[in-house]
């Protein structure tokens, strides 16, 4: 079986440029809520991320915005071993 590999959907656009950083209260900065600094510019946005519960949205878990935050970098990364393999492979 045969499958394509994209990153995102035709005509979808691109998410904001690596590197993507978490910024955890506590571990990174002091006071606030945590959030994904998705660019080095402070005129640009942050991204908050929730979770929708039966109580209402709650703020995702500090593993969870590491983990958006590390995959920004690392798919890509992944998405082109994969293709260097296949590439190889025949």
């Amino acid at each position: 079986m045969t499958r394509s590999w994209r990153l995102s959907r035709p005509g979808a656009k691109q998410p904001r440029p690596d590197p993507w950083k978490s910024f955890i209260e506590g571990r990174d900065h002091w006071g606030g809520d945590d959030f994904i600094r998705v660019s080095d510019s402070d005129d640009e946005p942050d991204m908050y991320v929730s979770r929708a519960t039966a109580e209402g949205l709650r703020p995702a878990s500090r593993q969870d915005l590491d983990f958006i935050a590390a995959a920004r970098q690392d798919v890509p990364r992944l998405v082109a071993e994969i293709r260097r393999l296949r590439s190889q492979a025949g």
